[in-house]
C-alpha cells in the first residue's frame, strides 16, 4: 500500500495542472458570450445577462470531459406574478412536475410577455389567465437574437475574429447549441432560457442531507429557490443544476479530498471508461451526484483525509448505483438519473469494478510509470453485496458502505460505534448473500 500512495498524488497533480488553464479558457469563452448577450439584451430587454461567472469556471476546472456546458439566460419577469399550472401531482421526492407559465388576466407589468412571439392566448373562456408563455417560442426568439447579436459584435469588432460563428448555432431539443473558440480549445455551450423562481426545493422529511455540508449551508443554498427551464414545446420544469453546483462549492470549503476525488474519477471516467470521450458513458453530472451522496454517507472529516480512501468513498457509491441500476437525484431521491440514459450499465459496471479492484494501470500518466500492479483487491462475489439496496433501501447507510470499503481494503476508521454498526449489518448481509460476499 505504501507504494500506491505516491501514485494517487502524482495523478492528482496531473489533474490539477489542467485546472487553471481550463478555468482561463472558460472565462475567455464566457467573455465572448457575455458580450453577445449584452447585445441581445440591448435588442430585446426581456432577456437579461447573468454575470455570476464563478460557478461556471469552478465547475469547468474540476472536469476533464468536454461535455456541453449550460449557459443560462434569465428572462426579465417576476415568476411570482405568474400562474404556475402543474400538469401532474407528483410526490416531492419523485422529481419536478412539468408546468405551464400562465399570465393572469389582472396581472400588471407583464405586457411585454403577452406578445405573439413568446405568448399563446388561452382559448378557454373564463380562465384565470390570458394565456401562457411558450418555451418553444422563447427559444426561437432567443436564437434569432443571438444570430443578430453575433453579426453585430463581429461587424463592430467587439469579439475576436473566429471566436464565435453564428453558423454553429443549432436549435436542439429544449436548448440552443453554440460553439465558442477559446485559444486552441473549442467549448460547447447549451444556451437555456430560465425563469428565476423563489420556491424552496421540497426535500424528504427526516433525510439527513445536511450532515455532509458546512453548518447551515444546505438550508441557505436551497432557500435560493429553483429555476424553471424548458421541458417541451409548451411546458417548463424545475431545474436544480444551479443549486447542486453551489452545494459542490460548499464541499470545497471543507478540509479533505472531496473535490480532488471527484476530479480524479472524472478524469478516469473520461480517459479509461469512456475511451477519451469516444464512447458513451457517465457524465460529469452523474459523478457530481455520486460525490454529493458520498459526502452525506461519509460526513466525518476522517473519511476524506486520505486521498485514496476519498476516491473509494465515491467508488463504492458509484458501484452500488450501477449494480442496482439506480442513481437517485440528490434532492429528489425518487428520480433515477440512470433511467432512460441509454447506457450499457452492465458493461460500465465491469469497467468501474475493474478500476476499483486494480486502479494502478489507469492512474499512470506516462509510460515511465509502468510497473507491476498489486493483485486484485476483491473477488467476484462483490456484486451480490452491491445489489442489496435494490431490495431494501435501508442498506443505503454509512454502515453498509463501510462494509464495501472494508472489502476494498480502504476502511481506515477507528470509531468504535461505526465499527460496531458495520459488524452488525455485515452479519445481516451474510445471511442474504452467503459467505462468498
Amino acid at each position: 500500500m505504501a507504494v500506491q500512495v505516491p501514485l494517487w498524488h502524482h495523478y492528482l497533480h496531473a489533474v490539477r495542472s489542467r485546472a487553471v488553464p481550463r478555468a482561463q479558457d472558460f472565462q475567455r469563452a464566457e467573455d465572448v458570450l457575455l458580450t453577445v448577450l449584452e447585445r441581445v439584451h440591448a435588442l430585446d430587454p426581456r432577456f437579461l445577462v447573468d454575470y455570476s461567472r464563478d460557478l461556471g469556471a469552478f465547475q469547468f476546472a474540476l472536469r476533464s470531459s468536454e461535455e456541453p456546458l449550460a449557459l443560462e439566460v434569465p428572462l426579465g419577469l417576476d415568476a411570482e406574478a405568474l400562474l404556475i399550472e402543474e400538469l401532474s401531482a407528483a410526490e416531492p421526492a419523485d422529481g419536478p412536475a412539468c408546468c405551464r407559465l400562465g399570465v393572469p388576466r389582472e396581472g400588471a407589468g407583464l405586457e411585454r410577455w403577452t406578445t405573439d412571439d413568446v405568448f399563446s392566448a388561452s382559448a378557454e373562456s373564463g380562465a384565470d389567465c390570458r394565456g401562457h408563455i411558450v418555451p418553444s417560442k422563447v427559444l426561437r426568439v432567443l436564437r434569432d437574437l443571438l444570430v443578430a447579436a453575433t453579426v453585430y459584435c463581429k461587424h463592430h469588432s467587439l469579439i475576436t475574429p473566429g471566436s464565435l460563428n453564428a453558423s454553429s448555432l443549432r436549435e436542439e431539443e429544449l436548448r440552443l447549441s453554440l460553439l465558442v473558440s477559446s485559444g486552441w480549445r473549442t467549448i460547447h455551450f447549451n444556451v437555456v432560457p430560465v425563469v428565476r423562481r423563489r420556491c424552496r426545493v421540497p426535500t424528504s422529511e427526516g433525510t439527513p442531507l445536511a450532515t455532509g455540508f458546512p453548518e447551515g449551508s444546505l438550508e441557505r443554498i436551497l432557500d435560493q429557490g429553483v429555476d424553471l427551464v424548458p421541458a417541451g414545446a409548451q411546458h417548463w420544469r424545475a431545474s436544480t443544476d444551479h443549486l447542486l453546483t453551489r452545494l459542490l462549492g460548499a464541499l470545497g470549503s471543507l478540509p479533505g479530498h472531496r473535490l480532488d476525488s471527484l476530479s480524479i474519477l472524472d478524469r478516469v471516467n473520461h480517459d479509461s471508461w469512456r475511451d477519451c470521450g469516444r464512447s458513451a458513458g457517465l457524465a460529469f453530472s452523474h459523478m457530481k451526484t455520486v460525490l454529493l451522496w458520498a459526502s452525506v454517507l461519509f460526513p466525518a472529516p476522517a473519511d476524506w483525509a486520505d486521498l485514496e480512501g476519498a476516491v473509494y468513498r465515491l467508488l463504492v457509491v458509484l458501484l452500488c448505483c450501477l449494480a442496482t441500476g439506480n442513481l437517485p437525484h440528490f434532492l429528489w431521491p425518487g428520480q433515477n438519473l440512470l433511467q432512460a440514459s441509454g447506457l450499457d450499465l452492465g458493461s460500465l459496471y465491469q469497467r468501474v469494478e475493474g478500476f476499483a479492484s486494480q486502479p494502478e494501470a489507469s492512474l499512470r500518466i506516462h509510460v515511465t510509470h509502468l510497473g507491476c500492479s498489486p493483485p486484485p483487491r476483491i473477488d467476484n462475489g462483490i456484486k451480490a453485496l452491491l445489489q442489496l439496496p435494490a431490495s431494501d433501501p435501508a442498506y443505503w447507510t454509512t454502515a453498509y458502505f463501510d462494509i464495501l470499503l472494508d472489502k476494498f481494503q480502504v476502511f481506515n476508521i477507528q470509531d468504535k460505534d461505526r465499527i460496531a454498526a458495520m459488524q452488525s449489518i455485515f452479519r445481516k448481509t451474510k445471511t442474504l448473500c452467503g459467505e462468498k460476499s
